[in-house]
């Protein structure tokens, strides 16, 4: 009975699991780069003095940082043993319906090309896409920020390759 119960409560957290969204953000204006799951870890991306950035990994009960670009120092004397790595071809339908599993939250580019000719070329066509698609901003103040919230949750992404 003990171990049934056990075995429901197991299910029932898998199954959670599948509806927790995932949000992907970055803001180049306040230096802000994360992906959460929202309520259970969060991986932060901050600059560092040592190295040029580095991970912070906060969960329920556990924070740990460490930089990913740091070479690790391995044994001597040990030859590595070259695996041959199988190709995994995805096809383009399989990718197409992928992305459009995420839903994009907020979305605000504000550039400045450093050319004040090419940037009034581009200030009509930033005009249509802040209109139909998302907020694009033409500036002419040598400033340029990408504001992005991304969100997606584990049942969809499975869809996308399950369905159709």
């Amino acid at each position: 009975m003990l171990l049934t119960v056990i075995l429901l409560l197991l299910v029932l957290f898998v199954v959670a699991l599948l509806f927790v969204p995932i949000q992907l953000y970055v803001n180049t204006d306040t230096s802000e780069y994360y992906i959460r799951v929202v309520g259970l870890a969060r991986a932060n991306l901050e600059p560092d003095k040592k190295e040029l950035f580095r991970v912070r990994l906060k969960t329920l009960f556990f924070e740990h940082s460490f930089y990913p670009l740091k070479k690790k120092v391995g044994k001597k004397g040990k030859t590595a043993k070259h695996k041959t790595k199988r190709k995994r071809n995805i096809r383009f339908k399989n990718f197409v319906r992928l992305l459009r599993s995420f839903e994009v939250r907020r979305f605000l580019l504000d550039i400045d090309t450093g050319d004040f000719v090419f940037n009034a070329k581009m200030y009509p066509i930033f005009v249509l896409l802040n209109r139909y698609v998302a907020s694009f901003h033409i500036n002419f103040r040598d400033k340029n920020i990408l504001v992005m919230d991304i969100r997606n949750r584990p049942y969809k992404i499975i869809r996308s390759f399950i369905n159709y």
